[in-house]
C-alpha cells in the first residue's frame, strides 16, 4: 500500500472515530492525538475535497449527507481489501485475517468467548473484534460494512439483511443457586411470578416475551429492579431471592457458579429465536467465513436450528 493510500485510510479511520462519538473531543482520546490536531486534519480533508463531512452542531458534530456517503464508500472498500487480504493470506498459508461480530447482550458472557477461542487456537494470527449491540443497532453495523456478521436474539427486520440459520431459544429463569425454584427442572410462570423481578429493560427480546405471557396471566408481578445490564441483573440474584430471564446461550455454564437457570414452561412462554445475520449479497473474507461456519456448526449441535 503506497503512502498516499496509507494517508487516505488514517484520516477515513479518523473520521469514523469523530462519526461515532459525535464528539472531536473524544473521538481524540481513543486515537490519542489532540482535539485540536484532528480538527485540523479533518478541515484539511475537507478543503482536499472540496466538501465538508461533517455538521458542526452546539455540543458536538455529525455526519452531513455527504459525510455518510463517503463513509459508507470507505467502509465498503476497506471490507473488500480485508476480504482480498484474507484469500491471498489464506492461500499463502499464513492464516492470517481480522473478524468482526456484532452480538446480543446474551452472546457476550459465554458463547461467544468460547467460540473465539477455539478459533484462535487453531488460528493465532487472526484477530477479533466483537461489539455488543441492539438488533437494530447490529443490522446497520452489517449494511455499514462495520461488521461481518451479526448473532442477535430476534429475526432479521431490514431487506438489505438475510438470515442465515435460526437457533430455538426456550426463555429462561436464572435464580441463586439456592432458591427454592432450583429444585424444579421447568419453572411454570405463575411460580416465577410469586418472586421480585430482576428484569432487563423492555428493549430486549426475551423481556418482550415474557411481558406478553405475563398481560396473558392472572398473576400479578412485582418488579424489584430493571437494568440494561445482564452482568448486574445475575449480581442481584445471585444474593437474593429475585429472578431474572435470559435465553439459554445466555444462562451460566460453570456448575460451581453462584447462579443458575430453568427453563419456563413452553405452554406459558413461546420460545424465541437466536439469528445469525449478513449483509445480502455480500461475499465475506475467508477468516470471518470461517468462524462464521464454526459458530452456526455450535449452534446446531446446541438447539433446534432452522
Amino acid at each position: 500500500m503506497g503512502p498516499e493510500a496509507m494517508r487516505y485510510q488514517i484520516i477515513l479511520r479518523h473520521i469514523e472515530a469523530v462519526a461515532r462519538y459525535g464528539s472531536i473531543r473524544r473521538a481524540a482520546e481513543e486515537l490519542a492525538i489532540t482535539p485540536s490536531a484532528l480538527n485540523r486534519r479533518i478541515q484539511a480533508f475537507e478543503e482536499e475535497l472540496g466538501e465538508k463531512v461533517f455538521e458542526r452542531l452546539p455540543q458536538g458534530v455529525r455526519l452531513n449527507p455527504a459525510g455518510e456517503l463517503l463513509l459508507f464508500s470507505a467502509r465498503r472498500q476497506m471490507a473488500e481489501v480485508e476480504r482480498l487480504r484474507s484469500q491471498i493470506a489464506d492461500l499463502s498459508g499464513m492464516r492470517r485475517g481480522h473478524v468482526a461480530v456484532t452480538c446480543s447482550q446474551a452472546l457476550a458472557p459465554y458463547f461467544l468467548p468460547e467460540q473465539v477461542m477455539a478459533y484462535t487456537a487453531a488460528f493465532p494470527q487472526v484477530t477479533f473484534d466483537i461489539r455488543v449491540r441492539d438488533r437494530g443497532s447490529a443490522e446497520h453495523a452489517l449494511i455499514d460494512y462495520a461488521a461481518d456478521f451479526a448473532l442477535v436474539f430476534g429475526a432479521a427486520r431490514l431487506p438489505e439483511v438475510q438470515i442465515v440459520v435460526q437457533a430455538e431459544q426456550v426463555l429462561n429463569v436464572v435464580i441463586a443457586r439456592d432458591h427454592p425454584l432450583a429444585r424444579t427442572q421447568t419453572v411454570r410462570l405463575r411460580d416465577c411470578l410469586r418472586y421480585p423481578m430482576a428484569l432487563p429493560t423492555a428493549a430486549f427480546a426475551g423481556r418482550q416475551l415474557l411481558d406478553a405471557a405475563v398481560a396473558r396471566s392472572s398473576v400479578p408481578r412485582r418488579i424489584l429492579v430493571e437494568s440494561d445490564s445482564f452482568e448486574f441483573l445475575k449480581g442481584v440474584v445471585a444474593c437474593s431471592e429475585a429472578v431474572m430471564v435470559q435465553i439459554p446461550i445466555g444462562t451460566p455454564t460453570d456448575p460451581d457458579d453462584r447462579i443458575v437457570s430453568r427453563p419456563l414452561d413452553a405452554r406459558d412462554v413461546p420460545h424465541g429465536v437466536l439469528s445469525v445475520l449478513q449483509l445480502r449479497g455480500r461475499t465475506l473474507p475467508v477468516a470471518a467465513a470461517r468462524f462464521m461456519d464454526q459458530v452456526v456448526r455450535a449452534l446446531e449441535a446446541r438447539f433446534v436450528v432452522t
